[in-house]
């Protein structure tokens, strides 16, 4: 695996190294975890923005909730999968 060198705080360090004594696992793969955890908190957060925004705009909304129902219509459309 390549790596590459980050700095971190001293405090972040500290706290890899508590993480690590508890888990067995080694600092990178809890940073690993962590930069992962946070990408995929984002990408919700963002998802749930871009959602609400849609919902705010009521002719945007109303067109969603029809497509939504033609797709609905899909599912008994007698082919198969």
């Amino acid at each position: 695996m390549r790596s590459t060198t980050v700095r971190i705080s001293l405090r972040s360090k500290g706290v890899l190294r508590e993480l690590s004594a508890q888990t067995g696992k080694k600092m990178q793969e809890i940073l690993d975890e962590a930069v992962e955890s946070y990408h995929r908190r984002l990408f919700l957060e963002r998802s749930n923005e871009a959602f609400a925004a849609l919902q705010a705009n009521s002719k945007a909304w109303e067109d969603e909730k029809k497509e939504r129902e033609v797709w609905e219509h899909t599912l008994s459309d007698g082919l198969k999968a």
